[in-house]
């Protein structure tokens, strides 16, 4: 039995320290258990990027958030709009969360982003 691709691929995965700093120039939605970041890029798909800085904790809780935040953004990979990158600070309310509510405040973190009409100047490419 083959696995039958959805509409849309994962999101592409943002590595470059470049493409972290240009996102942080976008527009933002806060949550207590991440902070979301976006930004207009000409690639078709949307790229994502996760990242939790040294102050939240030890090198496992860092990457307990981060696998934490991963499996939330493929729960929403279909709310991703093409020609966006964004990324995912996590904090620290992100390990003790229920998944489910990780998961609704990043689709309402998502549509929050995307609600607005107007460009911002945060939002140039």
């Amino acid at each position: 039995m083959t696995a039958v691709p959805d509409k849309r691929g994962a999101p592409r995965r943002l590595k470059k320290r470049s493409e972290f700093l240009r996102a942080a120039r976008g527009k933002r939605a806060g949550r207590s258990a991440f902070s979301l970041q976006a930004i207009g890029n000409d690639a078709a798909e949307p790229g994502i990027g996760f990242t939790v800085t040294k102050k939240i904790g030890n090198a496992p809780e860092r990457n307990r958030i981060r696998r934490r935040l991963r499996e939330a953004a493929k729960a929403c990979a279909e709310r991703f709009e093409p020609r966006h990158d964004y990324v995912l600070v996590g904090r620290r309310e992100a390990l003790s969360q229920p998944f489910g509510k990780l998961v609704g405040e990043l689709a309402a973190a998502i549509k929050k982003i995307h609600a607005s009409t107007g460009e911002s100047p945060r939002d140039q490419k």
